[in-house]
Parts: structure tokens; sequence; C-alpha cells
């Protein structure tokens, strides 16, 4: 790689996109800490990492426990790059949108995110370089049915990167949200089932409901979405700061 390697974290990293972006990162050479709340995918992944050579440190972490993400901050950092993954994602109408299923997504999806940034980019700007990326949503930024508790969340997210950037511009630290419509894993595979059981139609009829409202006429890989977080994770997009890149297709549009 061109660039110094970077030490990293990726929370939500040990699988689907943040899976991906361990890979990527630690691909390009960056020392990086996967953080996720369960111990057997971590292991899975670390071992991975030692057999093709990648500098990848797996850590027991859930981002709802504030003391917890101080801990592994301290015991682990302090980091140049940070990648706030972990999510929450259920869908259901307004009517059986409970305050408890509102509550749960801001736990994960905003105060989560909040939480590891605030503990981490004040030592970015102290340090003199930084990059945080939050994997948001095409959520984050339009409404959708059924998604109540998951877009005001998204939403959130991506006002705190709005705010974040606007405390770091003219500095050599950013903020931006990565916003992917529908990604190919293992989350995405849960709403088709939930699609299926509530309207009585088969896995492959939800999938081709699914897609109906996809520009790009297929799913997003995991790849993609760690493409576009290494590159805004690079030197190269030090002028990109408080952005919201969306992957969709055009869908947006």
């Amino acid at each position: 790689m061109t660039e110094p390697p970077r030490r990293a974290l990726v929370t939500g990293g040990s699988r689907g996109i943040g899976r991906a972006v361990v890979a990527h990162l630690a691909g390009d050479g960056h020392a990086v800490v996967a953080a996720a709340r369960s111990q057997d995918p971590l292991d899975r992944l670390a071992e991975e990492a030692t057999a093709r050579g990648w500098q990848v440190t797996p850590s027991v972490c859930d981002v709802t426990d504030e003391d917890a993400v101080h801990d592994l901050v301290a015991r682990e950092g302090p980091f140049d790059i940070v990648v706030a993954n972990a999510g929450l994602a259920r869908s259901a109408p307004l009517e059986r949108t409970s305050r408890a299923d509102l509550e749960a997504h801001l736990a994960v999806n905003a105060v989560g995110v909040f939480t590891l940034l605030r503990t981490t980019v004040p030592a970015m700007r102290e340090r003199g370089w930084g990059r945080a990326v939050v994997i948001a949503s095409t959520a984050g930024v339009t409404g959708a049915p059924y998604t109540s508790a998951y877009t005001a969340s998204k939403h959130a997210a991506v006002g705190l990167v709005r705010a974040i950037s606007s405390e770091v511009a003219g500095t050599p630290v950013t903020a931006n949200a990565v916003c992917p419509t529908f990604v190919d894993t293992d989350l995405t595979t849960v709403t088709l089932e939930r699609i299926a059981a509530t309207t009585g139609r088969t896995l492959d009829e939800a999938r081709d409901a699914l897609l109906a409202r996809v520009a790009l006429g297929r799913l997003v890989t995991p790849a993609e979405v760690a493409a576009a977080v290494a590159y805004l994770c690079s030197d190269l997009a030090a002028p990109i700061n408080g952005q919201t890149l969306i992957l969709d297709g055009g869908g947006s549009s």
C-alpha cells in the first residue's frame, strides 16, 4: 500500500458488512480491531486473519454498553480509523412498532454510534489525523414503509455525522456516512424471511418484491460497501467530510 498503515476499529466486525470492511482494511495493511458481541464469529475471523497474514485483533464489545466501549478504546486504541458498523434492523407496521422497539434501535444505531465517536474522534483531532465512517442506510436519508424505528435511528446517525463533521471541519479529521440500500447479508435474509412469513409469499417471491424497490436491480455486496468505506478512510478522501455516500444505483436521486 502507498499510504502508511493505520490502526482501525470496526464494530459489528465479525460478519456481513463489518467483516468485509475488516478484510479490506486489513488487506490494505492496516492493523484492525474487530469488535462484536459474540466470541465465536470473532474466533472464526481471527483464524482467517491468521491464515491470510492480516493484523486483526478480535474483541468482544457491545456498543450499547458505554463502559465496555471506553474500556475497548483504552485497551486497544488510540485509533486512526473508526468504522461504526454495529446495527439493529427490524421491520413492522407503525401500529405494531412499540416504544421499546424504537428505543432498541436508537440504542444501537444512534446512541451506540454517538458513544463510539465521542470516545475516539477527540483523540484523532489531538493526534492530527483521523477518519470516522458510519455505516448508515438509505433509510438514513429517505423513508420506507414498516421501518419507522429503523429509519428514525438511521436518520439520527446521519445527523450525528453531519454535526461531528462540522466540528472537525478544517482539520485532518473527517466524518462521513455510507448509506447502502439492501445488502446481501444475513440481516437481509432475515428481512426476506419476515416478509415471506407475514405475506404468505415464498422466499423467491419476497426477494423479487424487495428487489422491485431497488433501482440497482440487485442487492449491494458487502465488498462494495467495504470498498466505499476504505476510500473514505484514505488520504485521497481528505476533502470529503460530512457526506452521505449513497449506494443504491440511483434510487434516491
